[in-house]
Parts: C-alpha cells; structure tokens; sequence
C-alpha cells in the first residue's frame, strides 16, 4: 500500500494561504485544506472564498465544520477527497451518497476520543479514515499515542483501507503510526512552520522509506 505524507494548511487570508503554497512548491503533490468554522473547532481557517492553484496539486479537505453537507454542495469542485468529521453528520449514508454522485473519494475523520463502532457499519463504503491523534484545531498540539489503537483496529477490519493519521506527526510519532498501521500521515507544523521545509520532508520520507 502507498504511504505518502500530506502537508496540511491552516491559513486565515488568501495570502496566508498563497505563501504556504509557495513553501510546500515542489515538495508534495497532495495537500489537505484544514477548513474550520470556528464552532465545531475552536479556529477559524480557510472560511473565506479561497482561490486553489489549477493542476499543480490534488487537494483532500478536512472539513472542521458543523454543517459539512453544505460545504460540500458548494466547494467541491476543486477537491479530490472529501473528509467530514463523523460526529458532525446528520446523515453519513447521504454524505457517501452525495460525494459518489460527484465522483468524489469520501472519508470520515474521526476525533481522539471518537470510537469506531459509529463507522463500522460504513467502512466498505469508505475511500479512508482519518484518525485524529491530537485535539483538532490547532498546528503543534500535542499527539496521543492511544489513538493509534484505532489505527490498528481499522487495519485489521478492512486490511486494504487507506488510513490517514493527523496531528502532532514528526520523526518520532510518524513511526509510531506506521508500525500501527497508517499508510498516509497528516503534517502540520513540523513542516509548515520549519525553515527548511525540503529536508524535513526528507526525512519523514526516510522514515517511512517512502522513495
């Protein structure tokens, strides 16, 4: 299974956004949009009539929101993957429905203290899961190891199921999730806010021996 690391954005203005995308240039290919409303998550990011570059990156959203089915109807068109947060969903069947019918891949995100019986009966018809391993809103808070017991359960349950981790994700906790059995890793701060963007996302590439 391909494991690949995906810098995450935090921006409040399209020019906070625009200079992210300037240092991520030519590092990654896949990017997730952190989209929050400010009540599902305590922070505001990428709430604003946002303008994404054309056919220099895939994008997946991360949708932090209370009313995600009504972001999706109108922002979708530029998104490959689209990720609600579970305990946000009125109706998870019509959010499968709806991304399928826009020829979207859909996944759920799930927040730390969030248990997988709620998804299980949805899984099959899942492109991924995004497990939380942080509190959601925020670039460096601090990873919690007994989130990846999810990780773990979800690959045993679907063996072929793409797994994301977010949150908290450097040298040492990338590991971690791995071996739990994540094969795509969410990273904020460690790159985002580096100096040296490049060398560090050659590094968790070594890691996880990702050529």
């Amino acid at each position: 299974m391909k494991k690949i690391i995906i810098p995450s954005i935090i921006a409040k203005s399209q020019g906070e956004l625009d200079e992210i995308l300037f240092k991520i240039a030519g590092n990654a290919t896949l990017l997730q949009l952190d989209i929050m409303d400010g009540r599902f998550v305590p922070n505001h990011s990428l709430d604003f009539d946002f303008k994404l570059p054309e056919r220099e990156y895939c994008f997946e959203a991360h949708l932090m929101i209370q009313k995600p089915e009504e972001w999706i109807e109108k922002e979708h068109e530029a998104i490959e993957v689209i990720i609600p947060h579970f305990e946000a969903l009125r109706s998870p069947e019509k959010i499968i429905q709806k991304a399928k019918e826009r020829k979207k891949k859909i996944g759920f995100a799930l927040n730390p203290e969030t248990e997988l019986e709620g998804i299980e009966h949805y899984l099959q018809a899942l492109d991924q899961v995004l497990v939380m391993t942080v509190k959601p809103g925020f670039y460096g808070s601090p990873f919690l190891p007994e989130t990846l017991e999810k990780v773990r359960k979800l690959r045993m349950l679907r063996p072929e199921l793409e797994i994301e981790v977010d949150g908290g994700i450097n040298p040492r906790t990338i590991a971690l999730a791995e071996e739990a059995g994540a094969n795509k890793f969410v990273c904020g701060s460690f790159l985002i806010q580096s100096e040296n963007l490049k060398e560090r996302m050659a590094l968790l590439k070594k890691i996880i021996r990702q050529d």
